[in-house]
């Protein structure tokens, strides 16, 4: 996508990202992060890893080109493709969503339940290693995965080049999962848990990471 910036009198061109899918789950936990900061440095480092427009020129773009640009950046991630993708590929390794979530171990939840207390934002590529892992066998349209070892260092590198688009599809399908769970739950722990759920998802999913100025 192009942007026309004028400074000085004169017209420039310069590239945005053309869409959400050229954005990963490793720029987008940055944009994210940026929510922590003032309003002024989270537009700067969103439209400077987000175009090839020079940092020092960012400085000096006029409030109402920022809010353009930022505009434009969110009209993008509205309209990324978040539907869950089963199967994805990362530096020609496939790797599959967990084929059934009503069987996923306790092990498994444990970790979850932990970097999901700890701070999903802070722990995305881990959550991802354990929903997504490379895919042992694959017949009549199944596939089976790797069996969970609790080992995420590997895989939790690799998920940062997952895109972010695709990210989010595996989040709001697992929210949906763990919310059917709870219905199944202790009152005392579901309400707990119901609290961190709706506490996160609000943070993660609701947020781009893109605020206004």
């Amino acid at each position: 996508m192009k942007v026309k910036i004028k400074k000085e009198g004169k017209q420039e061109t310069f590239n945005l990202i053309d869409s959400w899918s050229d954005v990963t789950l490793e720029k987008w936990a940055e944009l994210i992060a940026l929510e922590e900061t003032t309003k002024s440095e989270e537009a700067f480092e969103t439209i400077t890893s987000m175009s090839d427009i020079p940092r020092k020129l960012v400085s000096q773009l006029a409030l109402s080109d920022v809010v353009g640009i930022m505009g434009k950046i969110s009209e993008l991630q509205a309209k990324a493709d978040t539907t869950l993708k089963n199967l994805i590929e990362i530096d020609g390794v496939e790797y599959g969503f967990h084929p059934d979530l009503s069987d996923i171990t306790l092990g498994e939840f444990a970790d979850l339940e932990f970097m999901i207390k700890d701070g999903i934002e802070n722990n995305l590529p881990e959550i991802m290693a354990i929903l997504y892992r490379p895919v042992v066998e694959k017949k009549k349209g199944l596939y089976s995965i790797q069996a969970y070892d609790g080992d995420l260092r590997l895989r939790a590198g690799e998920m940062k080049q997952m895109k972010a688009e695709d990210v989010q599809g595996a989040l709001v399908f697992f929210w949906r999962f763990v919310k059917k769970l709870l219905l199944t739950m202790p009152s005392y722990l579901m309400e707990q848990t119901e609290k961190i759920v709706e506490e996160t998802q609000t943070r993660t999913l609701q947020t781009s990471g893109l605020g206004s100025v």
